[in-house]
């Protein structure tokens, strides 16, 4: 079920972009085909109602909608068009799922995972007060971005068959844990075939893996490697150093911390339920009706 979701989400993450500051956006016009709006004006509706619902809930719908323009290429030799689009915050496609239609099962795809990433950002705001299971939410949040800089950086270096990626991935793992594989932890952790070792790991042991994959995305780029096996080489290294500063600091060793009871997974379904019981007695939908169908 987790994998079937990661897979729908990927239509999200793949049209997401960073701004000069690394503040992620979505385009108006790139997010509206991927909920499966083939009209504008149908999706401006949408997009209409969310800046209602925005400013209604208290916040400045410029900071969530600015709207930009973009010339796009026209077909033979007529003049290019300039268009009207959107840059989106994370709260502004927040609210659009909220107030698309119902009965596309994007849009609830939509609405769950944008959920999940707004309620991410809340908790990173405040992270030093949260509890060990919001902080284990926030750093498992970090560690999938990070994974995937690190897996796209490994690519660059040579590491392009599945087999390369695994042996990459486990002597990062070895390097950290003292020579376990994947494989080994898995089976220390006593997870079923289908649980991933990131989701069942205290928030101590989530940022001891976040340094090593930092360390490796930035070895790997500063030395311009670009064999697999330096690759591998130099992952397990950045494991290695990351022990050794555990170690230096008396730190707990991350084979050493205990395996909480639930899974990443399972704290983000709780939390997003309880957002929909707090929408459910303070709804984001608006009271106008139209027809959205395209």
């Amino acid at each position: 079920m987790g994998n079937l979701i990661a897979k729908e989400y990927k239509s999200f993450e793949d049209i997401k972009r960073r701004d000069e500051n690394g503040e992620e956006y979505w385009l108006a016009r790139e997010l509206a085909p991927v909920l499966q709006y083939t009209k504008w004006e149908n999706f401006h509706n949408v997009v209409g109602k969310a800046m209602l619902a925005c400013k209604n809930s208290g916040f400045d719908v410029l900071d969530h909608f600015p709207a930009v323009r973009k010339t796009v290429a026209m077909p033979s030799k007529a003049k290019p068009k300039t268009i009207q689009d959107y840059k989106l915050s994370r709260y502004a496609c927040y609210l659009i799922v909220q107030n698309g239609n119902p009965r596309k099962e994007i849009i609830a795809l939509g609405q769950t995972y944008f959920a999940i990433q707004t309620r991410r950002q809340e908790v990173q705001d405040y992270f030093n007060q949260l509890d060990e299971d919001s902080q284990r939410l926030v750093i498992r949040g970090n560690i999938k971005q990070w994974n995937q800089m690190l897996a796209e950086t490994a690519h660059a270096a040579g590491v392009i068959t599945d087999e390369q990626f695994a042996q990459f991935q486990n002597a990062g793992y070895k390097g950290l844990y003292g020579g376990e594989t994947v494989e080994d932890i898995h089976r220390r952790k006593k997870l079923k075939p289908t649980e991933r070792i990131l989701d069942f790991m205290m928030s101590s042991e989530l940022v001891a893996n976040l340094f090593r994959i930092t360390l490796a995305n930035d070895k790997i780029k500063k030395e311009g490697i670009d064999t697999p096996d330096d690759a591998e080489m130099a992952h397990n290294i950045a494991g290695q150093e990351a022990r050794s500063a555990i170690i230096r600091a008396g730190g707990i060793l991350p084979e050493d911390h205990p395996t909480p009871t639930k899974s990443v997974e399972q704290i983000a379904r709780e939390q997003i339920a309880e957002l929909k019981a707090l929408a459910r007695k303070k709804p984001l939908m608006l009271d106008e009706d139209y027809d959205d169908n395209d």
